[in-house]
């Protein structure tokens, strides 16, 4: 005669499903009781004690202070020696544009010269011949008018410059050209030089005389930028 078998899940038979036959606890309400117990508050770390204050090391502190002027020093000679440097303007012969005393902000990166700009430069013997002081590199003030290659004429009796054949508009003068030196016009200006004159035409010595003569590119300083001092002249310079 067949048996049929039936077969009890482990633990008591008595128990309810879902419930823990140990505890008589159902399985959601423990899983429940588990989700809301809040979790144990962290223990308070021990307070670490304060580091005591290190003594003043003055030597430390005056190395330091030399470190950063020789590092400021360098910078500030490499941004005068490669991007800008102040000038004074020294005379009259750059009025009307240009007056006694500005300051001046000049720069020669990547600069090559172009007819109109006013650049400064430096040539010994000038100011021995202009005012009798000692041989100097004192840097000067103009106007270039034409540069390598082109040929430079003026008429002094009818005021004109001329630049290849071309007649100058010339509005930044002071007054008209009128005077004249030793050069002898026309002039073609080497290459690698320019040729200036100062925008006081009649107050100027410039490339008009063979003391000056024609300016060499390396002698350049740098284009005029800017004026900025004194303040009420401050802006850009053409």
């Amino acid at each position: 005669m067949d048996r049929e078998f039936d077969f009890v899940p482990q633990g008591d038979a008595g128990a309810p499903a879902g419930e823990n036959p140990e505890t008589g606890v159902a399985l959601d309400e423990l899983r429940t009781m588990l989700e809301e117990t809040p979790p144990a508050a962290p223990e308070d770390e021990p307070a670490q004690p304060e580091k005591a204050d290190e003594p003043f090391d003055f030597v430390r502190e005056l190395y330091d202070w030399a470190h950063a002027l020789v590092t400021s020093i360098i910078i500030v000679g490499l941004l005068f020696s490669f991007v800008a440097r102040v000038i004074g303007v020294d005379g009259r012969s750059m009025e009307k544009t240009l007056f006694e005393d500005q300051k001046l902000i000049i720069s020669k990166l990547l600069y090559t010269p172009k007819r109109g700009d006013i650049i400064v430069f430096t040539k010994k013997g000038i100011h021995e011949m202009l005012q009798g002081d000692q041989e100097t590199d004192q840097p000067l003030v103009k106007r270039v008018i034409a540069v390598g290659g082109e040929t430079v004429d003026i008429n002094f009796e009818t005021h004109q410059v001329f630049v290849d054949g071309a007649l100058l508009d010339e509005p930044y003068i002071y007054e008209p050209t009128a005077h004249r030196s030793d050069v002898v016009f026309p002039q073609t200006v080497p290459k690698g030089h320019v040729f200036v004159m100062g925008d006081n035409r009649n107050m100027s010595a410039d490339s008009r005389t063979s003391q000056v003569g024609m300016v060499d590119n390396r002698y350049i300083l740098g284009r005029v930028l800017l004026r900025v001092w004194p303040l009420q002249d401050f802006g850009l310079v053409s």
